[in-house]
């Protein structure tokens, strides 16, 4: 089964019924995709480990100011004409917009609602970057540090002699492929070290590793010279992850808690999957509901500030928007031809600050500065990467920037 259902169908039995049909139980290999992760991004708990990322006790509210944007228009990938409406019936599960602080659109899809933990895959991978930019500021970590200093294990890998900047901006020279659609890749190694799949049929996962920091100790080459070439690969954040729970001496999930989570006002608790030694997986494994994402991107647009408290320090925002944007790939550039990467976080354009966390199957934080503007989109398209699918959530934010500013 490969189809999966827009909004305006009727939704799949998937996992109901007690038990639930064999033709509607997860299967375990492919439970992230279609039609599956209609379901599973928002029951991750019941497919893999987690641990809490706990919020405070008292939230930072929002300001609603709610208007109709579902009959903004714009031509869509294809060359139609197409509203925000059109748009919401795909695959999306939640749709957040907030304006100068104000929550102007909100809505939920597909059986989500605003109690709803999603998981944002690669969004994470920001998320992560951004404790390491707050231990940077407490002067925890040195981002010219090489990462030996933090972790001298790695002494024995392909980080041997790369930086913490470089594994922030995905410059290192490690060799890791990153195919989605390949099970016998590095990928497909780490979604089972990460205890997300089980070891694939009709292949040798003899000398497979059974944890994250297994696969991390194993990653021997590099093809490439350290800071010469963006490249991007998961594995980066995932090795971050173990440096900043090194340093605070903390799991990655309480870092995340203790130093933004609970500091920005979260109303909910998150929560990050973890493998079988209980290490997070940091580039993809965090959940939250659709407006605590917004508020990380809302205390992101107010240059670190949630509330009267600095969260996030400016110094490290200042340099996602205009730091030392020096690499990038003609593969990136595909989607994002004027686009840069710095800590985690994709630039849309080197001459504007508007910053992106993007996520496979159609997750996104969309922080635009120029316009006040945030943007939060939780899907479950039937692919991992779609430019079809990408192209019409930026033609649908841009519409909307256009009927607001």
């Amino acid at each position: 089964m490969s189809r999966s259902y827009k909004n305006s169908e009727p939704l799949l039995p998937i996992m109901q019924g007690s038990p639930p049909p064999t033709k509607w139980q997860l299967p375990l290999r492919d439970w992230d995709r279609a039609p599956w992760n209609r379901w599973t991004f928002q029951n991750i708990r019941t497919c893999v480990p987690t641990e809490e990322i706990a919020c405070g006790e008292t939230a930072l509210q929002w300001e609603i100011a709610l208007q109709d944007l579902t009959k903004v228009d714009f031509t869509s990938f294809g060359g139609t004409l197409m509203n925000v409406a059109d748009f919401l019936d795909g695959y999306i599960d939640g749709f957040l917009v907030a304006h100068r602080g104000h929550i102007i659109h909100e809505s939920y899809h597909n059986g989500m609602t605003r109690q709803t933990l999603h998981l944002a895959m690669s969004v994470s991978k920001s998320i992560t970057s951004t404790i390491a930019g707050i231990l940077i500021e407490q002067e925890k970590i040195d981002p010219a540090e090489l990462v030996t200093t933090y972790v001298p294990e790695l002494s024995t890998t392909g980080w041997e002699g790369a930086t913490l900047q470089q594994v922030l901006d995905m410059t290192t020279g490690v060799s890791f492929e990153e195919d989605y659609d390949d099970p016998d890749c590095d990928i497909a190694r780490l979604e089972v070290a990460a205890a997300w799949k089980p070891r694939p049929e009709g292949i040798d996962t003899l000398d497979w590793p059974d944890t994250t920091w297994d696969l991390i100790m194993a990653l021997k080459e590099c093809d490439a010279v350290h800071g010469e070439r963006f490249h991007y690969r998961s594995i980066e954040t995932d090795l971050l992850g173990i440096l900043i729970s090194r340093v605070a001496g903390q799991t990655l999930a309480q870092a995340i808690s203790e130093n933004l989570w609970r500091p920005m006002g979260a109303e909910t608790t998150a929560n990050i999957t973890v493998d079988w030694q209980g290490t997070a997986l940091a580039d993809g494994g965090i959940s939250a509901t659709l407006r605590d994402f917004a508020r990380f991107g809302q205390t992101l647009l107010d240059d670190g500030r949630a509330g009267n408290r600095q969260v996030i320090p400016k110094a490290w925002i200042d340099d996602i928007r205009s730091g030392d944007h020096g690499r990038f790939d003609n593969k990136s550039r595909e989607f994002m031809p004027n686009g840069l990467y710095r800590n985690m976080f994709w630039i849309r354009d080197e001459t504007q600050p508007t910053h992106m966390s993007l996520g496979i199957y159609g997750q996104f934080i969309y922080v635009a500065p120029e316009q006040d503007l945030v943007v939060v989109c939780l899907s479950t398209w039937p692919d991992a990467l779609s430019e079809e699918g990408h192209s019409n959530t930026i033609r649908a934010i841009d519409a909307i920037a256009l009927e607001i500013c």
